[in-house]
């Protein structure tokens, strides 16, 4: 008889393995970046009477994923990493099509919720097969070549979504989320091993559930990492909240925005490859404290620049763009390494350790990002004091670590 063993399929090459994990991880920046074209269609639809409300489509979606991801983890360990995977992805299916027929903004934003209830799974649970796989500074490696790739995926996805409105209207935009949710996961379930061993996987029990949760929290340094990632993920919603308004009514340049955006998603997306390439000589907690300065300092000196009138006319836009690439670029060179550094001493619980990192420091960031975008005037302003507090306080935390 053929031992069990030797039934599984072998594991990925290290190329396949990231590209399927940055595939993973796209469907976030998919089901984010490719809404921001439709946002103004959506508001006068939708929401006439409040155009800024328009913006919750985004962030709803992400509070949905934060508190899915709370629960993907502990699922995964008990379930295994793959089972999980794909009922998620199923979850996110329903929450596309829901959102193709929603008739008001309120069923709008329910559908967007459940599709980020869904998408926790791919979100959180890919961070735990590359947890089982590899830890440290290794981990943080591929996390970061992951992200290289996945960055494409919001270089490209604004233009395909004006593509789609254009060609079909903005609602068809959720049925390319179903297609794509569906190629990653066929992708998952036909090439993919499955890393957690049945043997390794923990009853889906309160008592057990309570214990590791406990356990997470009584490191100081995940505590601490998820406060940073928190601070690090506001900066990036409420980066994203915005640019599409700055871009049409502070700037007048609706339509090359998704050219522009693609600019800013390829030159910030150099982060994860200087990442990769800095993480094993300087270490994860130095980046993360050089990366968080710089974007305090580069912010608050912006905001001064904008607020005292200091930019020419000419260059104001420009100075506007540099700076959001800035802002990518910071979350480029933070997230990957605060997550390795999260998960390294926990490897035996990396989906409850994940899940709790993802889902806290997601959650509380949409509760910071939503004011900082709601409050847009037709200026960066809001925006560039936000993210510079934000920025400035992940690097008084970040010092703890």
């Amino acid at each position: 008889m053929t031992p069990p063993h030797q039934t599984q399929k072998a594991p990925l090459g290290q190329a396949e393995f990231i590209a399927l994990i940055a595939m993973l991880f796209a469907t976030i920046a998919f089901s984010i970046d490719a809404m921001l074209p439709a946002l103004p269609e959506i508001a006068r639809e939708l929401s006439p009477e409040a155009p800024n409300a328009a913006q919750l489509i985004l962030t709803s979606f992400v509070f949905g994923m934060g508190v899915g991801t709370l629960f993907a983890g502990p699922l995964s360990d008990s379930y295994g990493r793959k089972t999980v995977i794909v009922a998620g992805a199923l979850l996110y299916c329903v929450g596309a099509l829901l959102a193709f027929v929603a008739p008001s903004l309120e069923t709008m934003l329910a559908a967007r919720v459940l599709q980020g209830l869904g998408a926790a799974g791919p979100r959180v649970v890919s961070l735990a097969l590359v947890r089982d796989a590899h830890s440290g500074p290794q981990m943080a490696r591929i996390v970061s070549f992951a992200m290289m790739i996945f960055t494409l995926v919001p270089a490209v996805a604004p233009l395909l979504g004006q593509v789609i409105i254009a060609g079909f209207g903005w609602r068809s935009i959720f049925l390319a989320f179903l297609m794509f949710s569906a190629v990653s996961v066929l992708w998952l379930m036909l090439r993919q091993p499955e890393t957690l061993a049945p043997e390794a996987r923990r009853p889906f029990r309160a008592a057990p559930l309570w214990a590791a949760l406990r356990e997470v929290l009584a490191l100081r340094s995940i505590r601490l990492s998820i406060i940073a990632q928190t601070l690090g993920f506001a900066a990036l919603f409420g980066t994203l909240s915005s640019t599409q308004q700055l871009f049409d009514q502070t700037y007048g340049r609706a339509d090359s925005f998704p050219y522009y955006f693609a600019l800013i998603a390829l030159i910030a997306g150099s982060s994860s490859l200087l990442n990769a390439s800095l993480v094993m000589r300087l270490g994860m907690r130095r980046l993360v404290l050089v990366s968080f300065a710089t974007q305090a300092l580069v912010s608050t000196g912006f905001m001064l620049a904008f607020w005292l009138n200091i930019w020419p006319q000419s260059l104001e836009f420009p100075a506007y763009l540099i700076w959001t690439i800035g802002v990518f670029f910071m979350v480029g060179m933070t997230i990957g390494n605060l997550n390795a550094l999260a998960l390294e001493p926990v490897g035996h619980i990396a989906g409850m350790a994940a899940s709790v990192v993802g889902a806290l420091s997601t959650v509380f960031s949409v509760l910071l990002a939503a004011p900082v975008g709601l409050a847009f005037n037709g200026t960066p302003l809001p925006l560039m004091i936000g993210v510079a507090v934000f920025s400035g306080l992940a690097y008084l935390v970040s010092r703890r670590l």
